[in-house]
């Protein structure tokens, strides 16, 4: 008996995490790294170093596997191309993977699906965001369609003559994405999976916060979220999956509006296992990175329901401590109920190293619940007690 091999693009912390899940199936994954010490080196055996821009080394890499899959949306989609055209089973595929790439074919097809999207437009220059913004209002939005993350990529543009200090974004990058600011309440992300015979499902509509454009906290489900716009949020990012052809693990990252149209606007894809949907590796039956695998094998997809009635994940970044590890007796004995996950990465200031999960008994207990995974992840990055309860330990 033989069991597939899976080869990631992408040697970050989610190739890293898909890694246990790969074990315990039996599976073989292997990883395309960037360099010999990126997150996911030491949780696979076989991780060769070559460049996602490199279409022979992606070829190379291919060799031997069952299924080829991604740690991020960035390989050039005409590689995509070459590779399946060469045999290669590439799940998700370019046609798919590209919404996830290019913000601008992203919206087109969110409107030809008739989706909630915000107002926008492809813009070529300043003039035409000038336009745009005089049309909908100040301030716009203004985004790189292609190569953006976590906060990257993104400046607010507040009046034309502020638009006219966006001229450098044009001689790198045109045409760029020009959004309406939506006005909103909270973010919500809405996570699914699919398989390339059709079987789909959905975990629960989840509240994220957003420091600085990047994901700090999950609360899963999303609290006091009308019952009709979380059906709606979960249908809409199902029928993304469905009518794009989307394999593997899919994250439509949602703003609430409230009373405006079905109470929410599509902000942006990822189609991989994504940081909104953490929380499922010790909050829900089939944790996103299992079902990741499961999904673009095209196996039976597994069970999305949460263990508690409530999960919190929360980030955390780089600080001033430098020895992780050190923190872990203080972190650990904190909370004992506390899930620690470490990405094995170089501590360096706003840097995602890791996340703290923490599943409650009842939604009552939510803001303590909240306070101690906080408190968990504040303590590995800052490698001492919080200020609060620093009385307390000494007491």
């Amino acid at each position: 008996m033989t069991f597939p091999v899976i080869g990631v693009v992408g040697g970050g912390q989610l190739a890293r995490m898909m890694a246990p899940a790969a074990t315990a199936l039996g599976f073989e994954l292997r990883v395309l790294a960037e360099g010999e010490d990126v997150s996911a080196v030491n949780a696979v055996a076989t991780a060769p170093v070559g460049d996602y821009k490199d279409l022979d080394a992606l070829l190379e890499f291919s060799k031997g596997l069952d299924v080829l899959t991604f740690d991020h949306e960035h390989v050039p989609t005409e590689h995509l191309r070459a590779l399946q055209a060469a045999g290669v089973n590439v799940q998700p595929g370019p046609d798919a993977l590209v919404n996830a790439q290019d913000k601008l074919v992203m919206r087109a097809a969110i409107d030809r699906l008739g989706l909630p999207n915000p107002a926008w437009a492809a813009v070529h220059g300043v003039e035409e965001l000038v336009a745009f913004g005089d049309r909908i209002g100040w301030p716009v939005v203004l985004k790189t369609p292609r190569g953006g993350y976590d906060g990257k990529g993104v400046r607010i543009v507040d009046s034309p003559e502020d638009a006219r200090s966006a001229a450098d974004w044009f001689e790198a990058m045109s045409p760029l994405l020009a959004e309406a600011k939506v006005e909103f309440s909270r973010e919500l992300s809405a996570l699914v999976a699919r398989t390339p015979g059709g079987e789909s499902r959905a975990w629960p509509v989840v509240h994220t916060v957003q420091v600085d454009g990047v994901c700090d906290e999950v609360i899963a489900p999303a609290q006091d979220i009308p019952l009709e716009v979380a059906a709606a949020a979960e249908e809409a990012a199902l029928r993304i999956a469905n009518e794009l052809g989307v394999t593997g693990v899919m994250a439509a990252e949602l703003f609430e509006t409230p009373g405006v149209g079905v109470g929410f606007l599509i902000n942006e894809l990822a189609m991989r296992p994504h940081n909104t949907g953490h929380w499922t590796q010790d909050g829900s039956v089939t944790s996103q990175f299992e079902q990741h695998l499961r999904a673009v094998l095209n196996l039976p997809l597994g069970a999305t329901d949460a263990l508690g009635p409530v999960v919190v994940m929360k980030n955390f970044l780089g600080g001033d401590n430098q020895d992780l590890f050190a923190a872990y007796p203080m972190a650990l004995s904190f909370e004992p109920s506390a899930k620690v996950h470490c990405y094995g990465k170089s501590v360096r200031p706003g840097r995602k190293i890791g996340h703290v999960n923490l599943v409650g008994a009842s939604v009552a207990e939510l803001d303590s619940i909240r306070s101690r995974a906080t408190a968990v992840a504040d303590i590995i990055r800052d490698g001492r007690m919080p200020a609060a309860n620093t009385s307390e330990e000494t007491a």
